[in-house]
Parts: structure tokens; C-alpha cells; sequence
């Protein structure tokens, strides 16, 4: 954590890389599906690999913010490594570490162009993730971007299968002020003899990374076109969704995660797999053995060649999570917690509300970050919240209370925002807000504005706790 923060971005691959060559490549002992974009990485990335861990490989997910703790980043089959695990890693690649830093210190001395002196935080937690990953050996590691693409650290790997998500505007700052550009900045993933899943996009950044799949000799899998959900019904819990994937139609599938943005996700993972079943691996000599053993197996069945087994879809669906993305953390009143940092992310939660939720009276509970897009979020929230409290999380990005109530008020007038210096109290307040009228069963609390925000909220209502 010495390190530096991780949103201080130095656009380069030149560190990370001189760290997994002395490493020996660990990215390249297993074959990679990679995941970019702007909304719905980590969902989109968390179903992929459920649905990869449900056929049997065993998974490696590197996934970005932690909610709770560090260790969620890199998970080996589902789960977290464990303290002991991650020490143990963070000992192994140190004296690489140590080297690669004294090289950058000893260039920086001398008059170097070196991009810096040291690793960046985020570069060694990467490194680590691919490390771990070849050491458990995984037979697969879903990579989620930590921010753009063509110099994330993670861009060290070259993916089997790429992955884009919906794009918008975030991170302006470091990835440009339009959605072309920024589109091109995630489109730096796509490398040659990939498939690349693209989830529907604006038609701006659709065009770049057509182009780009187009230049460098990739396969594209559009949604809408190539898959896409046919049918999906509100349900207890989730939703039912019909969809149609690469290979074949998959029905009945039950996806306990809320909204039609979701149920986007869902078939994108399943697109995923599906590429990385029947048409991928394709890049390297370490992935034939996998290659031969996914292809040779029994859970081809069904329709057409490649098509995955149905109720291994459903089952893996089944047991997917998304967490801090609309989780209920209790009842009574009903208490979402979402992650929603940005205006389009914030647009798909309101729209997931109107329709899966029979609000009568929802009190907003917002800390968000300084450099984000906060009046663009705030005109998203107006219309489905009665009142808003506005807060702080620990990030030393948070914007003030009293400078977001400022804001606030412009959308919902003074009369509807209360502030509040720290969170656990705002989400006493919202709660007292939303319990106003004695409708409890129609009564709810939305906590959101950033992952720190949602992963605070989780430990503050102990979700999960005990698990």
C-alpha cells in the first residue's frame, strides 16, 4: 500500500512487464478470457467464471475493487486466497519486486527515461494474481481491467477471449473526455486470432472497437446479433431468462441478480464460455493440453456443435453473485446496497428498481467520489427517491458531505437532502427516513455511489458476515 494510491495512473506496460519476465511469464501458464469496459466488468467476470467452475476447470479470478478486504481481488475456485496464502505470494514475488525497483531507481539516477522508481501498487497486485494463478495451477483465469486497457497492467496477458462491456463516460481524467476515446483505450485489449464478446454499446464506441477487430484479425460476437438474451420475467429473487448464445438457445435459466443490465451480463459470460469452448484456446502452445480436455469432455449436448450442456448453464447461473451490485442486505424495511458510481451504471439501477422492486417510499443513502460525475448521477436518483441523506466513506476521494448536499440540492431542493458526516449514522437515518409512514413492506433504502461506499454499507450491515 506504500506503494501509492491506485487511481494515480502512470499509462505505461513497460514496468509490469519487465516484472513478469523476470517472474518467467507466469500469464502465460493458462489461458485467459479478458474482461474491459466501463459498466459491468466485475459482474460479467464473476459469471464467467461461475460458469467456467461449474464445468469442472479450476478458475482464477482477479477482479477490481475489493469490497471487503484485498484478498477478494485474487480467488482461486470461487474463493478469496486466504491471508496465509497471500503473504506467501507477496514473499515470493518480492526480491523480483525489489529487483525491477532498483533498476527503475537506478535509470531515474542516471538520467533514464524510466516511467517511475518504483512498481505501482496496483502493478504488484497484479503480478501476484498472475503468479498465484500458476502456482495453484488454475486451468483458467477470468482477468478483470483494472482501468482502460491498452496499459492496464493486466494487458501483460494477451486473453484467449476478450470481453467489452458496456462503455460510457468514467474516468475521463486518465481515458479521454469522449466515448471514442475511451473506447479505444479499452479496445488496447483486443489482440490478434482472439473472439472478442462485445455487450451492446453506443454506436460511437461500437464503431472503434469494430475497427479494431477488424485491424488486428479478431472474431467479434456482438450481442443483439451474434447472442442476446431472447425473453426474460421478473422473478422472486432474480429473474428468468431465454438465451441465445453462440452455439444454441439455453431457456429456463434462473439468474438471481436483479435488472435487465444483468441479464445483458449473463449472456455475455454465457458467449464467453462458449467462445473459449469451441473456439478458443488459440494463442499459445500452453493452452493445447486444456484446449483438448474442455473439447474432449462430456458436457457438449444439446443443439448444435459446441453448444454448452443446459443444465450445467442453469446450475452455474444458479449459484452465481454479484455482490454490492442491488444486494438486498436485509428486510423490513427493504436495504439495497449498489455500487453504481457513474451516470449510465446509476441509470441501469433506477431502471432495475422501477422494475423489480414495489418501492412506495425509497430514501437514498450517497458518499461518492470528488472526481466523478455527481450532479449526472444525482438527476438519475431524483425521480425514484423521496429523500436523499448524503455522506462520506473512508476514501480520501470522498466528496465532503456538505459540498455533495450543496449539489444535491439543486436536483432534489434543500427540503428533501439531510447530511450526515459518517455513514453507519446516515444508514440509521435513511432507515428512520423510509420508516416514516409504517408501510414497511413497501418502504427501502438504496446505499450507493461508489464500490467503497457499497463495501463499507456490507461490513456496517455485517452482509455476509459468518460465511
Amino acid at each position: 500500500m506504500s506503494r501509492g494510491v491506485e487511481w494515480d495512473i502512470d499509462p505505461t506496460l513497460d514496468r509490469v512487464r519487465d516484472l513478469v519476465d523476470v517472474l518467467g511469464q507466469p500469464q502465460r501458464a493458462y489461458p485467459v478470457i479478458h474482461v474491459a469496459g466501463t459498466n459491468g466488468k466485475s459482474s460479467t467476470a464473476r459469471l464467467i467464471e461461475a460458469l467456467l467452475r461449474e464445468r469442472g476447470l479450476r478458475t482464477g479470478l482477479y477482479t477490481s475493487p475489493e469490497l471487503t478486504t484485498l484478498r477478494e481481488r485474487i480467488a482461486i475456485d470461487g474463493e478469496p486466497i486466504s491471508e496465509e496464502r497471500f503473504v506467501e505470494v507477496y514473499e515470493d514475488v518480492r526480491p523480483y519486486v525489489d529487483l525491477i525497483d532498483a533498476r527503475l531507481a537506478e535509470a531515474a539516477g542516471t538520467g533514464g527515461t524510466g516511467a517511475g522508481t518504483r512498481l505501482s501498487f496496483f502493478e504488484v497486485l497484479t503480478a501476484m494474481a498472475f503468479a498465484a494463478f500458476a502456482d495453484a495451477p488454475v486451468d483458467v483465469a477470468v482477468v478483470e481491467v483494472g482501468m482502460g486497457g491498452s496499459w492496464d497492467a493486466t494487458n501483460v496477458a494477451d486473453g484467449d477471449v476478450a470481453v467489452i462491456t458496456p462503455i460510457g463516460l468514467d474516468h475521463t481524467a486518465y481515458l479521454g473526455d469522449t466515448v471514442e476515446e475511451i473506447a479505444a483505450e479499452k479496445a488496447g485489449i483486443i489482440k490478434p486470432g482472439q473472439i472478442v464478446v462485445v455487450e451492446q454499446q453506443p454506436l460511437p464506441a461500437a464503431e472503434v472497437l469494430l475497427r479494431r477487430i477488424a485491424e488486428v484479425g479478431s472474431v467479434a460476437a456482438r450481442e443483439g446479433i451474434e447472442y442476446g438474451v431472447v425473453h426474460r420475467d421478473v422473478a422472486v429473487g432474480g429473474q428468468m431468462i431465454t438465451v441465445r448464445g453462440l452455439h444454441g438457445e439455453y431457456d429456463e435459466i434462473f439468474l438471481p441478480l436483479f435488472g435487465e443490465h444483468q441479464a445483458s451480463n449473463a449472456a455475455t459470460a454465457l458467449a464467453a464460455v462458449e467462445a473459449f469452448a469451441s473456439g478458443a484456446p488459440t494463442r499459445g502452445e500452453h493452452n493445447l493440453e486444456a484446449a483438448t480436455r474442455i473439447a474432449a469432455g462430456d458436457d457438449y449436448t444439446g443443439g448444435g456443435e459446441g453448444q454448452l450442456d443446459p443444465a450445467l448453464v442453469r446450475s452455474g447461473f444458479a449459484k452465481s453473485a454479484s455482490p454490492g451490485r442491488l444486494e438486498v442486505a436485509r428486510t423490513g424495511p427493504t436495504v439495497l446496497i449498489d455500487s453504481s458510481h457513474n451516470p449510465a451504471g446509476m441509470a441501469a439501477t433506477v431502471n432495475t428498481i422501477t422494475e423489480s422492486f414495489g418501492f412506495t417510499r425509497l430514501v437514498g443513502v450517497l458518499a461518492i467520489a470528488s472526481d466523478k460525475d455527481v450532479a449526472g448521477v444525482l438527476d438519475q436518483l431524483e425521480p425514484v427517491l423521496a429523500e436523499l441523506v448524503v455522506t462520506g466513506n473512508s476514501s480520501p476521494r470522498s466528496l465532503p458531505p456538505e459540498e455533495l448536499a450543496e449539489i444535491a440540492e439543486g436536483a432534489f431542493g434543500p427540503e428533501r437532502v439531510h447530511v450526515v458526516e459518517r455513514l453507519d449514522d446516515a444508514i440509521d437515518r435513511a432507515i428512520g427516513l423510509a420508516e416514516e409512514t409504517g408501510e414497511y413492506r413497501g418502504a427501502g433504502v438504496l446505499i450507493t455511489g461508489s464500490v467503497v461506499t457499497a463495501g463499507e454499507a456490507r461490513t456496517l450491515l455485517r452482509v455476509g458476515a459468518g460465511r
